[in-house]
């Protein structure tokens, strides 16, 4: 997802979550090695420890010394996402784990989650060890994939669907559409999110727009279905956006760059996006079917977990561990919420229930945190 305005509800709920979810909370320690690329952000600075540094594992031991919170990237050319953590609150640190290849890249370090960032340039050199290699890893990359591609394909279909019921005007069967069209994108949203400009187009929220840019994509139509309760030709036409960009990011999904610890680091994402959106509320604040993408979310998770589990249950056993129970423990919850082939109005679930899953999440969130690391080296 593009950077996103924090509302006030969202910033409790960062409150409430940053012990585990977006890592904000970790103010004495960063869980980084004593080699890793030091990333201190500020409301007006970047600054970045090493600029070159060799091909391989990496690690960005991130400390926000800013007033607001941020989110740190590392961008190839053309802005293509190798890697990224959002939400990291003032005062705090995180750490990413990440695999990068030798080339030129750019770190971007984003006060306020807005606009391109104060960016470093980096040069990652290829004078790092070969890597060793674990056909066990390069299979889960292979089988992952083919999922992203598989969810892509399915997707297709289901947005245009969704799309002809809009310029059909039958507002209710568009209403029934709308969450089924984003199960696919929702499970492997942080490969589409690479790419860097599909996201926005598709899935970005009012509060999330930047200065000059056209609202589009699924949020704009879910306005338009539940709160103005009116289909007009603008609507009509936006849905035929709306699939053209998803075919789009269906072509591309093959082309993504991923990687073991790129896949990890998606999960996290993953735990993220249900943090700061889904059990805030705001993400389908028109709709209500924020447990449509809640669910999703996990599914996607889940998925890059198991295929990384061989290698992350034998480095670290303790770990493959506490991530079984606790996805079971989060699917279960999520399980009681189910109501037909989807899930209970988002509006009807109360803040003591909220607060569970929240607790559910962080629960998951904070072992899911330590994945990329276990599986890297």
């Amino acid at each position: 997802m593009p950077a996103r305005r924090l509302t006030a509800a969202s910033v409790l709920s960062l409150a409430v979550l940053c012990t585990a979810v977006t890592g904000c909370a970790e103010k004495s320690a960063s869980g980084s090695s004593d080699d890793a690329i030091k990333v201190e952000a500020s409301d007006s600075a970047c600054e970045v420890s090493k600029t070159e540094f060799p091909a391989g594992p990496v690690d960005l031991a991130i400390h926000n010394k800013g007033s607001r919170v941020t989110e740190v990237y590392v961008y190839a050319p053309g802005d293509r996402i190798v890697t990224e953590r959002e939400n990291i609150g003032p005062g705090t640190k995180a750490t990413i784990t990440a695999q990068i290849k030798a080339g030129s890249y750019e770190i971007a370090c984003k006060p306020g989650m807005k606009g391109d960032g104060i960016r470093q340039k980096i040069t990652v050199t290829g004078k790092g060890a070969p890597a060793k290699g674990d056909p066990r890893l390069d299979a889960a990359v292979a089988a992952y994939r083919t999922y992203a591609q598989e969810q892509a394909d399915l997707t297709i279909p289901v947005v245009q669907k969704f799309a002809d019921a809009i310029k059909a005007g039958n507002l209710e069967q568009a209403k029934a559409l709308f969450a089924p069209s984003r199960v696919g994108w929702e499970r492997t949203e942080p490969v589409a999110e690479s790419f860097g400009d599909i996201d926005p187009k598709t899935d970005t929220r009012a509060d999330g727009l930047e200065d000059g840019q056209k609202w589009t994509g699924w949020h704009r139509l879910e306005k338009a279905l539940w709160e103005d309760k009116k289909i007009g030709a603008e609507e009509k036409t936006l849905a035929d956006e709306l699939v053209t960009d998803l075919k789009d990011w269906q072509q591309r999904v093959g082309k993504a760059e991923i990687s073991a610890t790129s896949m990890a680091n998606g999960a996290k994402e993953l735990l993220d996006e249900v943090a700061t959106g889904k059990v805030t509320g705001e993400e389908d604040r028109y709709s209500h079917t924020d447990l449509w993408d809640f669910n999703a979310n996990v599914e996607g998770a889940k998925k890059a977990y198991e295929l990384l589990k061989p290698v992350a249950s034998e480095k670290d056993p303790a770990l493959a561990a506490t991530l079984d129970r606790e996805f079971a423990s989060l699917e279960t919850l999520l399980a009681t919420y189910r109501k037909g082939d989807g899930y209970v109005a988002y509006d009807k679930v109360t803040p003591a229930e909220r607060k569970t899953f929240s607790n559910a999440v962080n629960a998951l969130a904070e072992p899911l945190s330590k994945l990329a690391a276990a599986v890297a080296r």
